[in-house]
């Protein structure tokens, strides 16, 4: 379903929750439960007590955080893999479910709101309510929905663009890729940051000129654009 974001946030907070490391220490969780997450042993939920100060914020899940629970206002994901991969999960998702991706627009899928990106604005964050400035990662795409919600501030949690101190890129292993320490690890994955990363420059300019505020709240982020503040001061 193509989908004209509406301004139902105006002048608010959003909080963009993605998938760095750096949210299980900023919320405290407990190693046992980290790694009872990372190894299967436990579902993504057990995280969501931990997240309670959140529940009652704006918040965009970002892929696979819509396990976490259905707290969150909305999950964004941008990848066509991912969309087949967890489709039947998705469209049982009560919150709302927005994609950039082509195959969801394609099949016709009812229960996603579809966001083109926007091919004349590639990087940074496009003023078209119906599209989004893709970045080459779905957590950058969706500074722009957070933006054509209204939003005054956007809070990105989990912007990591790196690995933690044990050799971690994620606050999970769901997607199986297990830890980054070798060096074929990091020949692989690198070039991929890398690409992540080119986006930032042109959302801080087009942040600035809208007259949005960008917090980082990922301390360790490789990201160096926005001012990063922890969670603590935030919350």
């Amino acid at each position: 379903m193509i989908w004209k974001v509406p301004r139902m946030w105006e002048n608010e907070d959003v909080w963009i929750l993605g998938g760095g490391p750096s949210v299980l220490k900023q919320f405290e969780i407990p190693n046992k439960v980290i790694q009872n997450v990372m190894d299967g042993t436990s579902p993504a939920s057990v995280y969501s007590p931990y997240l309670s100060k959140l529940h009652d914020k704006h918040v965009i899940g970002i892929n696979v955080a819509f396990m976490m629970g259905d707290w969150m206002d909305m999950i964004f994901f941008g990848d066509d893999g991912f969309f087949k991969r967890y489709e039947q999960q998705l469209a049982d998702y009560s919150g709302l479910k927005v994609t950039c991706t082509d195959l969801a627009s394609t099949n016709a899928v009812e229960w996603v709101k579809y966001l083109a990106k926007d091919k004349e604005h590639v990087k940074g964050i496009t003023k078209n309510p119906s599209k989004v400035s893709w970045n080459h990662n779905s957590g950058s795409a969706a500074i722009s929905l957070a933006a054509h919600t209204g939003a005054k501030k956007i809070i990105l949690l989990g912007f990591d663009m790196n690995v933690n101190e044990n050799k971690n890129m994620h606050w999970h292993d769901i997607y199986k890729r297990g830890k980054v320490e070798t060096p074929k690890d990091w020949k692989h994955w690198q070039p991929i940051l890398e690409r992540q990363m080119l986006g930032f420059k042109q959302i801080a300019k087009d942040a600035e000129e809208r007259g949005i505020t960008i917090i980082n709240a990922s301390l360790t982020s490789a990201i160096t654009q926005f001012p990063k503040v922890a969670v603590k001061y935030l919350l």
